[in-house]
């Protein structure tokens, strides 16, 4: 791989990637909208191009800079957000978006397409999540992500390209969103405040984002095509562990209040990648350890 063009490249999963992607030669092409704030988490860079493309103009965006791409990374989602989940309407565009975004690769010259698939994809299930676990979504982000999946396979497939997808489980890092668990935690613990908190009874899944990117590099350079990679460490532990060890690390000796927050109505209780596919196609396998992790974005926090 020496070229690559990305969409959704501001979250936590994206500027991980755009970081291994640079510190491993490769060119980029980034799409971003023209208004988000969050664009200056794109550094500037001789091997990055930067685009302002919405993923409403991805079909009518063209090819204007006379380079020809590998590997085509779409990781931008519309409608996110807790009430958007259940937009299906919302939903249904960002099925036609992944379309549209298989066509642009298409007109790049890319001859790999991955796309970014979510752990909503299979609902609540009990055991190893890989890419033969049923999947029964239960929102429409889900129902939408797994169409996604699915359909930009056979598009891809009919363009002529390899079409890998992944589904990503619990990634935390730098620049993610400052309503997740682990992110809203180390806020609290930052200001002194004892977190109100379920009863950490999940048993989780979380990757560091760095080596979520290696990951997703190492599929755009070896994965095979039409196959589904399930993007998680492999190991499990309850939540309040995890807790804990964000605790020990941010502000040793502060309270956490579990089981003061109940339960969500359809609350995943267990989530655990079966990362076996990675290890034997690529060779993956997780390097960074959680506490480490979180220092990694407490170091990213203070500059």
């Amino acid at each position: 791989m020496k070229r690559a063009i990305l969409t959704g490249a501001t979250g936590v999963v994206g500027t991980a990637l755009i970081k291994e992607l640079l510190e491993n030669g490769i060119e980029l092409l980034v799409l971003c909208r023209k208004d988000s704030q969050k664009n200056e988490r794109i550094p500037d860079h001789p091997l990055i191009i930067k685009k302002y493309c919405d993923l409403s103009e991805l079909s009518e965006l063209q090819n204007d800079n006379g380079k020809e791409y590998d590997v085509f990374y779409h990781f931008a989602w519309a409608a996110t957000d807790r009430l958007g989940r259940n937009n299906m309407e919302a939903q249904a565009d960002n099925i036609k978006y992944a379309l549209d975004a298989v066509n642009a690769a298409k007109r790049f010259g890319c001859n790999v397409f991955i796309g970014a698939g979510s752990q909503a994809e299979y609902g609540r299930a009990d055991g190893l999540l890989g890419p033969e676990t049923p999947c029964f979504p239960e929102n429409g982000y889900g129902m939408a992500k797994l169409c996604a999946g699915q359909m930009t396979r056979e598009y891809a497939h009919q363009m002529g390209m390899k079409h890998i997808w992944t589904r990503i489980l619990s990634v935390y890092g730098p620049n993610d969103r400052e309503n997740t668990m682990i992110m809203s935690l180390i806020n609290k613990l930052q200001k002194n405040e004892s977190p109100v908190l379920t009863g950490g009874e999940q048993i989780w899944d979380y990757l560091y984002s760095g080596d979520a990117a290696r990951a997703l590099r190492m599929l755009g350079e070896k994965g095979i095509d039409g196959k589904t990679y399930v993007i998680g460490s492999g190991q499990a532990r309850p939540l309040r562990e995890y807790m804990e060890k964000v605790r020990d690390v941010v502000s040793p000796g502060t309270s956490l209040e579990f089981g003061a927050i109940p339960y969500s109505e359809k609350q995943v209780m267990y989530l655990c990648a079966d990362i076996s596919g990675l290890k034997k196609d690529v060779g993956w396998k997780p390097a960074v350890g959680f506490s480490k992790g979180i220092q990694e974005i407490l170091k990213s926090n203070s500059k």
